[in-house]
């Protein structure tokens, strides 16, 4: 019955979440001269220049990796995603603060919109790895093999969904009543950006593969997330033999958990947000 209440509640509010969506993307690009062809140029020329300090000036590159450009802007998308999802869904209930005070509205559709207009945003970003991927494989260099198999990124990117969602309502939550929460978390972003094997590879690091350090990277999540992206990209009809079936069942709990604890500490503590705000 409970559950039956919560969902006629979502459906009643639907369509304002999608405006709230629609509003949150076009306001994203109010200001800008280029639009949402931003979308596209920054996650592209942020690859070029990597890929060149990386790859080039600090020799990354790793033959292993079948494209180093492809496999750097996988994780760099993945991660913007997060990070980006994760800030804004921060911010969402303190941004709406003279809303919240002044017209009923469930209180999760803040950070819910601004989860959702974000992924929006990251759906189009991916296109700029499909067009990198096919400039690759037109001059024959590094081709990327394009097989059924890239249908599996579906799965990583809805745990990567799943997982913003939850720490993102678990961040709204905490920084209604501790403002200082949102510069502990992006000195945390920025320490989760190089602690990922984003821009290089655990093989490239002066750790044994079974190191603690090796071990430790891989507690993150997101590196498991990002890790299975990669493997359904890169590597084909052979990308089973890249897929860590733990990884997958470990950040699959990871996010319902978080999905799980993020719902309910918002919950808990909702009706108490407008004596903070």
């Amino acid at each position: 019955m409970a559950f039956k209440v919560y969902t006629d509640k979502f459906m009643k509010y639907r369509f304002l979440l999608r405006e709230l969506v629609i509003k949150r993307i076009k306001l994203q690009y109010r200001s800008s001269v280029l639009g949402v062809l931003w979308t596209f140029l920054q996650p592209l020329l942020t690859m070029i220049v990597l890929t060149f300090v990386f790859s080039m000036v600090f020799g990354k590159n790793s033959a292993a990796v079948v494209n180093y450009p492809v496999f750097l802007l996988s994780g760099r998308l993945l991660y913007d995603f997060y990070s980006q999802s994760t800030k804004r869904a921060m911010k969402s209930i303190r941004g709406n603060a003279s809303i919240i005070k002044k017209v009923y509205v469930p209180k999760y559709i803040y950070p819910l919109s601004v989860v959702l207009s974000t992924f929006v945003t990251f759906i189009i970003s991916l296109s700029v790895l499909a067009i990198v991927i096919a400039f690759f494989n037109i001059i024959k260099k590094d081709p990327v093999p394009v097989t059924p198999a890239m249908f599996f990124i579906i799965v990583p990117i809805i745990i990567l969904f799943v997982m913003c969602l939850g720490i993102g309502m678990l961040l709204a939550t905490l920084d209604v009543f501790f403002k200082d929460v949102e510069n502990i978390y992006d000195v945390f972003c920025t320490l989760l950006f190089y602690g990922t094997p984003i821009v290089y590879t655990i093989d490239k690091l002066n750790f044994g593969a079974d190191s603690w350090q090796v071990n430790l990277l891989k507690i993150n999540p997101l590196y498991g997330i990002i890790d299975m992206f990669r493997a359904a990209i890169l590597h084909g009809d052979e990308f089973m033999a890249f897929l860590d079936i733990n990884s997958l069942i470990y950040c699959s709990v990871f996010a319902v958990v978080m999905l799980i604890a993020g719902i309910g500490l918002f919950y808990k503590f909702q009706d108490k947000f407008i004596l903070h705000i």
